[in-house]
């Protein structure tokens, strides 16, 4: 992952809990910048590196992530106390997602155009695996770009990891898939886990964790996440099996 600078903040995105920003950045690019003095801590942080990346590594369309180093000058000029306690908090290394401009957020009641199923069924598989509980018809955390969904805001997946990930719990089911957007889009669950398990090698996750600073794990072992999704692969592996019967159902 490349590192830029935040050289201008533009404005704050009011649509989630976590305020993130708008900023422009050394290479003139404008990135979505999630802050880590925000109220989810660096461990939002964590789960949007480790999830976007290994969305995209499993070939799904993601923004290039980004570290956004904060000034801690930056919020001189900003007026709004709140914003500029956020920025302040947030000096150093963040994470950013690239902006993408006249972009508009998926909503399955308008869409012009149906989603492709096999993709649908990525994605549902993906938030499964990951324990992603943000991805629902309330918020969807999809965006529509040139005519391609767009996946965006990880930092809700690998929710366990704020009470410890522990790898002889790892197999369980994950309830909330039933609430997933694309899961009345999806086409076989089965199919995608078949298709993308195999993809998910011991090697990929340490080198996903790897690029995680270690500042950010706190008392987390970096091979812990690394243990915990790698026995999340078990088999017969629960979640996708969950999926599936959603989807049937």
């Amino acid at each position: 992952m490349r590192t830029v600078s935040a050289t201008r903040y533009v404005l704050p995105l009011r649509e989630g809990g976590s305020l993130p920003a708008l900023v422009e950045a050394d290479d003139d690019g404008l990135y979505v910048v999630k802050l880590r003095g925000a109220g989810q801590g660096a461990k939002a942080l964590v789960a949007e590196l480790i999830v976007g990346e290994l969305a995209r590594a499993l070939g799904l369309p993601v923004p290039e992530q980004v570290f956004v180093e904060l000034d801690p000058h930056l919020p001189d000029a900003e007026p709004d106390p709140e914003i500029q306690e956020l920025l302040q908090a947030s000096a150093g290394l963040n994470v950013g997602i690239d902006f993408l401009p006249r972009s508009l957020p998926y909503n399955p009641a308008i869409e012009g155009s149906p989603v492709d199923p096999q993709l649908a069924a990525a994605v549902v598989w993906l938030d499964a695996y990951t324990e992603n509980v943000d991805r629902t018809p309330r918020n969807p955390n999809l965006l529509t770009w040139h005519g391609r969904l767009w996946l965006i805001d990880h930092g809700a997946a690998l929710y366990k990891q704020h009470a410890g990930l522990d790898p002889a719990r790892a197999d369980g089911t994950f309830a909330a898939i039933r609430d997933h957007v694309l899961l009345p889009a999806a086409g076989s669950i089965e199919q995608a886990d078949a298709r993308l398990a195999p993809l998910v090698t011991d090697a990929l996750l340490q080198q996903l964790v790897a690029r995680v600073p270690i500042a950010w794990l706190g008392d987390a072992a970096p091979a812990r996440y690394v243990e915990y999704l790698s026995a999340r692969l078990r088999q017969p592996r629960a979640f996708a099996e969950e999926a599936e019967r959603a989807r049937r159902a």
